[in-house]
Order: C-alpha cells, then sequence, then structure tokens
C-alpha cells in the first residue's frame, strides 16, 4: 500500500540525538518508552508504557473496523459482515479492557488517519485490514517479554491470540482456501510467528495516526 503524510504536521516518532541510537543490552533490543513534556499521548514507563502501546494500537483497530461496519464496502457478503462485525466487537473490547486497567495512566483518545484507504472497496479495506492485524500480532510478539506484571502479560497472551484468529480469518477472504493464513511472511520455518519492536510497530503505524506520539529511546 503506498501511503503518504505531511511530515510536518504528523511525526510518530522523533528520533533526536542519543535516543534514536538502538543500544543492545544483554544481547537483546529493547525499547524504553521516555517521556517527554511534548508529547500529546504520554506512553508512559514500564508496564505502564508497555499497555499504554497496546492501547493506542488497539484504539486503532477499533476505529478502523468501526468505520468498515459503518459504511461497508460494495459488495460485503452477509458473512462477511458478520465476521468482520465479530472483529470490530473484539477490538473494542480490548481497547476497553486496556483503558480500564490503565486507569488514570491511559493515555489520550488518538486521533486517527484512514484517509489511504477506500472504505467502498473491498481490496482496500481487506488489504488494509491485513496490515493492521499482522502487525498487531507481531507487536504483542515483540512487547511480551517486556511486561514484568504476570496479570497483565497473561492478558496480553489472551488478547495476541485472538489477534491471530484474527490475522488468519483476513488472510483467508484475501486468498480463498489457500495457506496464506500462515504464509511464509508471517510464519517463518521453525512455526515460530513475526516478531516486531515497538519502533517498527511504531513507525508502521504512523501513517494511521494524527496524534503525535514519541519514542524517545531504545534502550
Amino acid at each position: 500500500m503506498d501511503v503518504t503524510h505531511d511530515s510536518s504536521r504528523r511525526r510518530l516518532l522523533k528520533w533526536t540525538g542519543a535516543g534514536a541510537a538502538l543500544i543492545a543490552v544483554s544481547g537483546a533490543w529493547l525499547p524504553n518508552f521516555g517521556i517527554s513534556t511534548t508529547l500529546a499521548a504520554d506512553l508512559g514507563e514500564g508496564d505502564v508504557g508497555i499497555l499504554n502501546y497496546a492501547y493506542a494500537f488497539e484504539q486503532l483497530e477499533a476505529a478502523f473496523y468501526t468505520q468498515v461496519i459503518k459504511t461497508p464496502y460494495e459488495g460485503m457478503s452477509e458473512a462477511e459482515t458478520s465476521m468482520l462485525t465479530d472483529i470490530r466487537d473484539h477490538e473494542v473490547a480490548h481497547r476497553d479492557f486496556l483503558k480500564k486497567a490503565l486507569a488514570e495512566n491511559a493515555i489520550p483518545g488518538l486521533e486517527v488517519d484512514f484517509s489511504s484507504v477506500d472504505f467502498a472497496k473491498r481490496d482496500s479495506v481487506l488489504g488494509t485490514a491485513k496490515i493492521f492485524e499482522d502487525l498487531g500480532v507481531s507487536a504483542y510478539n515483540g512487547a511480551g517479554q517486556l511486561i514484568e506484571n504476570v496479570d497483565y502479560l497473561a492478558a496480553a497472551g489472551t488478547i495476541v491470540s485472538i489477534e491471530a484468529r484474527h490475522a488468519a480469518a483476513i488472510r483467508d477472504l484475501l486468498n480463498m482456501n489457500s495457506v496464506a493464513f500462515a504464509g511464509d511472511d508471517v510464519v517463518d520455518k521453525n512455526g515460530l510467528d513475526v516478531v516486531n519492536e515497538p519502533a517498527a510497530v511504531l513507525k508502521a503505524a504512523d501513517p494511521f495516526i494524527k496524534t503525535d506520539v514519541t519514542a524517545m529511546s531504545l534502550v
């Protein structure tokens, strides 16, 4: 998908100085959600930062599927409507669960930008859904190791399993009766799913979010 945006208006990642560097710690690449007084949405640190990171992405997905159901694409079948409605309801539940868990630490509601999506066209909608679902699975895979509270980790595990079901379902809609649900682009030769660190996920989500969110550094 070819996505363009005004970088002077919307900058999801502001990399400055040494804070932009990738620094290895104990052989692992671990993100640190730094705090900046200029943030419109401050992720915070530690488990709060990770939960806000997940909350931001669930806001994006919930907003997307809400629009999909509000303005169905041309030729959307009854079965597709049912499936996409279920996915919408799941994403809304994920969003609300994380907001409740974060309580007063939750970031504000994010302003989204779906101008690159043609909601009247099946391929545009499902192609975007594929991006979001694949990215969501990889995001949870990459962030899970950073969660310290075991209750939060267990909750993340149950959410990512549902995101994976969504990803498989969307891939099957795009390529019926194929092996695309577990394609080589998302599952490696060892049968393990793709892992993306927060920096990569936020960069990929950038075109769809207007609200400034900053990942100050990776440590």
